[in-house]
Formats: structure tokens, C-alpha cells, sequence
């Protein structure tokens, strides 16, 4: 049985549907210090085929998941194998719905991760420096 997001802007993506987050090096500058922070975020399927390819990437880790076990409902769930003092990206809800229906476009993304597996052989690099805005800096519930 399929079932349909709860989310009114995406009436066309199901629960079971296909998304791949990553685990962001990202930077923030509070009080006159940089601090490092991993952000999760949605990674849409040209992306995804484009790191698999070997480019430099701000990404240390993905994880393939659906939709609905992320976003079982307003408020999204870190993924199994996530380091729990990671943080949402802003606007969290609304990329991962636009991530998901790339991946719908474009199925054949979907190869490179297979559901519930967490990809760490990126050309991972924090050379070219990610500053993040962040508007809650808080630990996001895990599953």
C-alpha cells in the first residue's frame, strides 16, 4: 500500500519514496569564532551522480532512506548512523521534497545507493570552506 506525504506542495511523492541525505561540513561564524557544524541535507540525484564521479564535495557520508522515514510527519528524523550532534539545514522540509521528486525524474540515480546503506567513499574536502545559516542550532531527533 502506498501511502501520500503529508505535505500539500507534494501531493505527487509517497511515503516510500526515494531520498538521499548528506552529512555537510559546514561553518558558522558566532561571536567572532568559526565553528565547524555537520548539517544534513537533502542531495538531489545530479548531485549525488556528480560527487559518485569523484568531485570535491563538502560531504563526508549519504545515506539512501525514503521520504516518509525521514519526514514521518512536520518535524524530520536523523538517519540510523548519523553523528547525533548533527543539525537540520534550514528549509530542511521543502529541499528533501525537491530532492525526492529528482530522483522520481531521474530513477536511475537511485543505483548508486541502495536504501538503508550509508555511503562514505566521497572525495570528501573542506579546502573550499561552507558557511552555513543555520537558524536553530539543536540536535534533531534520531530514529
Amino acid at each position: 500500500m502506498t501511502t501520500t506525504s503529508s505535505y500539500p506542495n507534494a501531493t505527487d511523492l509517497t511515503a516510500e519514496d526515494y531520498l538521499v541525505l548528506g552529512l555537510a561540513t559546514c561553518y558558522i561564524k558566532e561571536d567572532g569564532e568559526v565553528h565547524e557544524v555537520k548539517v544534513v541535507e537533502p542531495i538531489p540525484s545530479a548531485a549525488l551522480e556528480a560527487i559518485v564521479k569523484g568531485i570535491p564535495t563538502s560531504y563526508s557520508m549519504a545515506a539512501a532512506t525514503t521520504i516518509g522515514a525521514v519526514l514521518p510527519g512536520e518535524t524530520p528524523q536523523l538517519p540510523t548512523g548519523f553523528p547525533p550532534e548533527s543539525q537540520f539545514c534550514d528549509d530542511f522540509n521543502f529541499r528533501a521534497t525537491a530532492a525526492a521528486r529528482t530522483f522520481k525524474a531521474r530513477s536511475q540515480a537511485q543505483t548508486h545507493i541502495s536504501i538503508g546503506t550509508l555511503r562514505t567513499d566521497f572525495n570528501h574536502s573542506t579546502e573550499r570552506k561552507r558557511c552555513s545559516t543555520l537558524s536553530v542550532l539543536s540536535a534533531p531527533k534520531t530514529t
